[in-house]
């Protein structure tokens, strides 16, 4: 049984999560991705850490055909992408089909203790060891060449750690690094959304008490005991912030509830004390994109907004109606902006630009494909419920519709 102040943390939170979740995005089937969420690597291979852990790793190689991709007079890039907190390498699955077929190299892991990767001694559940992971996948998967690094969330945070341990690498090696929904520092990160008295709680008393519950059913446990409806509705609450199917949000609860109660527990505090605002040095003078949705709880624009200010020449692009797992919410639009990262990355190589003297961009941008599905959606679903001709209006009958 819990004890009373594990009682008193998840009173606290569920009081705090009530007062919160008032809104429920209605989901629509149309809205996922038409070719589903599995991936077949070209290769995949474990990954034996200096401190013993294995890491899942898989390598895509580019198609012989790209369309669409401008040939410039560099070599393609590497990409690496780097999963967030509770979250796995399917998480990049959109992004990883499309670089693929614009002709990258596209590598992505499970972080350690996530996926398919191994469970890690706990105390090495640190945002500094995560850097040293990627160093490793770097050495193992990318010994030559340009590199192009793009991390999500806690991702973002192991991209920017590696960087600030190997800033010769960085100006040597990386072409352009996308940071995306993340934080240099993680204030705010474990406030979940909730407010600076339950982020405390949750940053400091919490990871104990996810510990010692996490042989029982632990508060994420609960949610997923709670049922289903409730499941999705927090999944959702966190994860989006405009209509998504029923399989996104299945996807994304899947991936969220396969990762160990401990492995959270023990990288939270470290997030919560986080401060990688001294290494951002080292990405002056490399193609920088920041992004962030307008409704994103865990990492709101303000950490995105302090990243730019310690980046000279980095590009903000901010996405309206978008929430923390921007990258599985507006699959294209993210996909698009790497597109172009890359290319400006390119075209700085080619034609020798400074791009520690070039001006800090921002930009607001709207995914306007999302929106006309979802009113697709809504007339499809009102269509289905509308008897036709000589049809009752009981229960049990439905409108054909032709496929």
């Amino acid at each position: 049984m819990p004890s009373v102040p594990g009682a008193a943390v998840l009173g606290t939170a569920a009081g705090a999560l009530g007062r919160q979740v008032r809104r429920i995005r209605t989901p629509y089937p149309e809205l996922h991705a038409p070719g589903g969420w599995a991936h077949t690597a070209g290769e995949a291979f474990t990954l034996s850490t200096s401190d013993g852990v294995d890491l899942h790793v898989e390598v895509d190689a580019p198609e012989a055909q790209s369309r669409g991709r401008r040939r410039l007079s560099s070599p393609a890039p590497t990409v690496v992408l780097v999963h967030g907190f509770a979250l796995t390498m399917q998480s990049w699955v959109l992004q990883r089909r499309a670089l693929v077929q614009q002709g990258f190299r596209v590598v992505t892991y499970d972080q350690r203790g996530h996926g398919r990767s191994a469970h890690p001694r706990l105390a090495s559940c640190t945002v500094e060891r995560l850097g040293q992971d990627l160093e490793e996948v770097l050495a193992a998967t990318c010994r030559t060449g340009p590199v192009v690094l793009v991390g999500h969330s806690m991702g973002g945070m192991s991209v920017m750690s590696y960087a600030a341990h190997h800033p010769d690498v960085v100006r040597d090696r990386v072409l352009a690094v996308g940071l995306v929904a993340t934080s240099s520092g993680g204030a705010e990160v474990t406030q979940l959304g909730l407010g600076p008295m339950v982020g405390k709680v949750v940053g400091t008393v919490g990871p104990g008490v996810l510990t010692r519950l996490s042989r029982h059913a632990g508060p994420i446990g609960m949610v997923r005991k709670a049922g289903k409806g409730v499941q999705d509705v927090v999944v959702a609450r966190w994860a989006f912030d405009s209509p998504v199917s029923p399989a996104l949000v299945d996807l994304v609860a899947d991936m969220i509830f396969g990762t160990t109660f401990d492995v959270m527990a023990a990288f939270l505090p470290d997030i919560n004390g986080l401060d990688l605002v001294p290494g951002l040095d080292a990405l002056t003078g490399v193609e920088t994109l920041v992004m962030n949705g307008t409704g994103d709880l865990i990492t709101p624009a303000s950490h995105s907004e302090d990243i730019v200010r310690h980046v000279p020449g980095a590009e903000h692009v901010v996405v309206e109606d978008a929430g923390h797992i921007i990258m599985l919410e507006h699959p294209d639009l993210v996909t698009e902006q790497l597109l172009l990262m890359i290319g400006r990355a390119q075209r700085a190589v080619a034609e020798g630009v400074d791009l520690a003297s070039k001006p800090r961009v921002r930009r607001t941008v709207k995914d306007m494909s999302t929106p006309r599905r979802a009113a697709r959606a809504k007339r499809d679903a009102k269509a289905a419920r509308t008897p036709g001709p000589g049809e009752g209006s009981g229960p049990t009958r439905r409108r054909k519709t032709a496929s």
